[in-house]
Formats: structure tokens, C-alpha cells, sequence
């Protein structure tokens, strides 16, 4: 088993939730408690980000690889079929879990991966750039995010709405960012890769794009490689990390997609 440290709330069937690059399972707060509701929730770090300490020396911590650690993770709670949602490069790591066990349903919030070839020019640089600041940036970053235009200044191209989150969740975004120790490896791990199809077992697909999503642009939406039948959605107004811009409408896309697959008949 893959220790991974992780938040587990609500009750019903279970419901993974994994963050992007250079975040941490905090990323989820504002929807928890609505998805507890319905759901019994699992959100985990990463290895390499948060709480979770890295992959073994050696292990290239590219997706496929993470991907196998988390369902190590899974394995040893017993989890055997859950709701996976991913959000960048949690979206290519759900997809990749999909070759390696049974899921119900995975949903993709803007899901990094889709491009074809290498990891596009201003992907790299925009990435490394946050990842910089967030580093060096220091007292200045953190004081600027505690006005709502500092939000939108050094928020706006992850979030769509970052006025509306608070000074503290902000700066924890600050953090997460500055502190991920496997940040540079996974980076450069993913640099050269992007998603392809390959033998999968089923599960009902969601791809969804936030409207203001100035992270991963049209050439990195290539839907080429998911699965016939996936189903395509938008969240207005939501950036490339929506949970905090309109929890409410990730919320019933999730839930939605949940109702989708339960609606669909048992095999024969």
C-alpha cells in the first residue's frame, strides 16, 4: 500500500478526489461538504505534494506512475470500484487509473494531458513561471492576495473568479505551489508525454472546461484519445481550477455524471 495522506468525509459510495500540479488535496475544500452529502469522499495528496512524501528514489513520478500509487492507495483501504474526479493533471492521472481498475465514473475538470506531442510552449512557461513566483515571491505575493484585485492580478489565469476566495485560501494556493517537493520532477516527467488511449476498463467519461480557463488553451483540448460516449460539458465563468470560482456547479456536474452512469443498464 502507497501511504498517501488524504481527508475522508461523508458517506455513500466512494468518491476519490485528485488535485493538479503544484496543489494539494486543500484545492477540494470548497465542495467537500457538499459532496459528503451524497458521498463518501476520499481526498488525497498526490505523492509529492502536500502531506504525501514523494515516489521511491528512482521512480519516475510521470502519470501512469502516479496513477499506480494511488491505486495502491485504493487497494489497501478495499476500494475497488470508486467515483474518480480529477482536475489537470489529477484528470490524466484518473484517466491512466482507469487502465489498472475498475472505475464508475471519471470526471475530467480541465484535465491536463490532451494535447498532442510534448507539453505545449506556454504550458511550460506559464507553469514554471507560477511555480517561480510563488517561490520568491515571498511577503509580497502574500500580502497582495489579501485585496481582492491582488487576487485577480496573480490568481486570474488559474481562477475565474478569484475575488470571491478568501485572503487565507489564496495565499494557501501561494503555498501548495511553492512548497511541492515533487513539483520539478513531475514537471519533467510530463514535459515529453501526453495522454493516450489504450485498453481501458469501462467507465462513463465527463470532460469538462471552465470559461475562463487561461491555462490549458485549444491546443491543449484534443479529445482524440478518450473514450467513444464521453460526455462533453462547460462551466461558465469557471477557471482552469473551478472548485473554488462555482463549487455549486462542479457539485451537479459530478453528481450528475454519478446519476448518468446509474441510469445506465446492467450488462447481460
Amino acid at each position: 500500500m502507497t501511504e498517501l495522506a488524504f481527508t475522508s468525509t461523508g458517506s455513500g459510495e466512494p468518491l476519490l478526489l485528485l488535485h493538479g500540479l503544484g496543489m494539494s488535496r486543500a484545492v477540494w475544500d470548497p465542495v467537500l461538504p457538499a459532496l459528503a452529502a451524497r458521498f463518501d469522499v476520499l481526498a488525497v495528496d498526490l505523492p509529492g505534494f502536500g502531506a504525501s512524501a514523494p515516489l521511491p528514489p528512482g521512480v519516475e513520478p510521470h502519470p501512469a506512475a502516479l496513477a499506480a500509487a494511488v491505486a495502491g492507495f485504493l487497494d489497501g483501504l478495499g476500494i475497488a470500484h470508486p467515483h474518480v474526479v480529477g482536475n489537470s493533471l489529477g484528470g490524466w492521472i484518473a484517466l491512466e487509473l482507469a487502465r489498472v481498475q475498475p472505475l464508475a465514473t471519471v470526471v475530467l475538470l480541465s484535465p491536463a494531458g490532451l494535447w498532442r506531442g510534448s507539453t505545449p510552449r506556454y504550458q511550460r512557461i506559464t507553469l514554471g513561471a507560477s511555480r517561480e513566483l510563488s517561490r520568491h515571491g515571498g511577503h509580497a505575493l502574500r500580502w497582495l492576495v489579501g485585496h481582492p484585485l491582488g487576487r485577480v492580478l496573480v490568481l486570474g489565469q488559474s481562477h475565474g473568479r478569484p475575488a470571491r476566495m478568501s485572503a487565507e485560501r489564496a495565499r494557501g494556493v501561494l503555498d501548495d505551489m511553492a512548497a511541492g517537493d515533487a513539483f520539478d520532477a513531475v514537471f519533467a516527467a510530463t514535459r515529453h508525454r501526453h495522454y493516450v488511449a489504450g485498453p481501458v476498463h469501462d467507465a462513463a467519461v465527463t470532460v469538462v472546461w471552465g470559461s475562463r480557463d487561461h491555462v490549458l488553451l485549444r491546443d491543449s483540448r484534443h479529445l482524440g484519445e478518450l473514450p467513444a460516449g464521453t460526455h462533453v460539458a462547460a462551466l461558465p465563468g469557471c477557471g482552469h481550477v473551478p472548485m473554488s470560482d462555482d463549487p455549486a456547479a462542479v457539485v451537479a456536474v459530478i453528481e450528475t455524471a454519478a446519476a448518468r452512469t446509474a441510469a445506465l443498464p446492467l450488462p447481460a
